[in-house]
């Protein structure tokens, strides 16, 4: 195949990270992907009110809330905040910051990137995105978000699953791979991190291969059409 552009994605940070944050805590993945995919991050449209990590000028910041100010991933949130806000974001950046050919996420970032999988795949224009890397993923508890894992999910997605995670435990991540259409998962044996050592390296270049454009493929999919 011709060697064509880097593939774009845009990266979706965890609770309480930030894109300087998350730019930093992925250092090793950049390096890995360097010539085959850029990331681009972006910030949580919400503050995370207090914590020790706050630092003022590049505060924590959440994707939605279970609760007031608060969030738990394993909670049924009975009324979620911020959602609606979040997607909204990544419809911005998306359309202000693109192309771009699919997304990363962590954590939070990953569920939420389910989400916005979802919606792409029933067709939304918002979502312009042919694929997505979903790293210590779950899928939303909150009864108002049940909507999202109503279908299976038909876009193609990695799940990375740390086998030592003790932030989100690996059979949650499993689960959410579940919810997808011929998933591919791969395991790894830490914890609540995005890794890069050799063998993650070779399983995210051999899945962002599917998608690497050649020379006459100038840019990605166009609004409106699911990859």
């Amino acid at each position: 195949m011709s060697e064509g552009r880097p593939l774009r994605l845009l990266a979706l940070h965890g609770y309480r990270q930030s894109e300087r944050r998350f730019r930093q805590r992925t250092g090793a993945l950049r390096k890995a992907l360097r010539g085959r995919a850029e990331l681009v991050a972006i910030s949580a449209p919400h503050p995370v009110p207090g914590g020790e990590d706050d630092d003022g000028d590049d505060p924590p910041r959440g994707w939605w809330f279970s609760g007031p100010g608060t969030f738990e991933a394993g909670e049924a949130a009975a009324a979620p905040s911020g959602l609606e806000e979040s997607l909204t974001a990544v419809a911005a950046a998306l359309a202000e910051r693109g192309p771009f050919d699919g997304l990363l996420g962590f954590s939070q970032g990953a569920a939420l990137a389910a989400m916005v999988c979802a919606l792409r795949a029933r067709g939304d224009p918002r979502f312009p995105v042919a694929f997505a890397v979903l790293v210590a993923g779950f899928a939303s508890r909150a009864p108002t978000h049940g909507h999202f894992y109503r279908d299976p999910i038909a876009l193609p997605t990695l799940h990375v699953v740390g086998d030592a995670d003790a932030v989100i435990a690996a059979p949650l991540s499993r689960e959410l791979a579940q919810c997808f259409v011929e998933p591919v998962v791969l395991s790894h044996p830490g914890g609540h991190f995005v890794p890069a050592a050799a063998p993650q390296k070779k399983v995210y270049l051999e899945f962002l291969s599917r998608f690497r454009p050649t020379q006459g493929q100038a840019e990605p999919p166009a609004a409106g059409a699911v990859g």
